[in-house]
């Protein structure tokens, strides 16, 4: 199975980043904690501080499966719900933080319902929670 992960901006700085709202793992951290936790994955990663950039990166995935953070774009693009809706792949949203429990212009996430699911507030254990998903639902 081929699953990309792919993160949005500000992501890069996971780690350093406001640790006190996402925690210390860097992205890095992540991705290492995704292969062994799934060896019989192959995975990909992007990061993007770019709309259109992550949009091209939907657009040309040839995976079985997608783990989103959009980040602050799943409140505010239209474009990222637009790509996941026109693809073929089954793409599970992923937030760090609970984001219901933050200010309220982050109640609503534009991307959420082109999804097959969403997994937020549970720290980088949701990146793990959607891979598990897609893998499950793939058998």
């Amino acid at each position: 199975m081929k699953i990309l992960v792919l993160n949005g901006p500000n992501l890069n700085l996971l780690g350093t980043r406001e640790p006190s709202v996402y925690g210390s793992a860097s992205l890095a951290d992540i991705e290492r904690d995704l292969q062994t936790a799934f060896p019989q994955v192959t995975f990909s990663f992007a990061q993007s501080n770019h709309e259109g950039e992550l949009v091209d990166t939907l657009q040309r995935a040839r995976v079985d499966g997608i783990v989103f953070n959009p980040a602050a774009y799943a409140h505010t693009s239209i474009a990222l719900r637009d790509a996941i809706a026109a693809i073929p792949v089954p793409v599970v949203e992923v937030h760090i933080s609970n984001v219901y429990a933050r200010e309220r212009f982050r109640h609503h996430s534009m991307t959420a319902a082109a999804c097959v699911g969403l997994v937020a507030g549970l720290g980088t254990d949701g990146y793990r929670l959607a891979v598990d998903h897609l893998v499950r639902r793939s058998r």
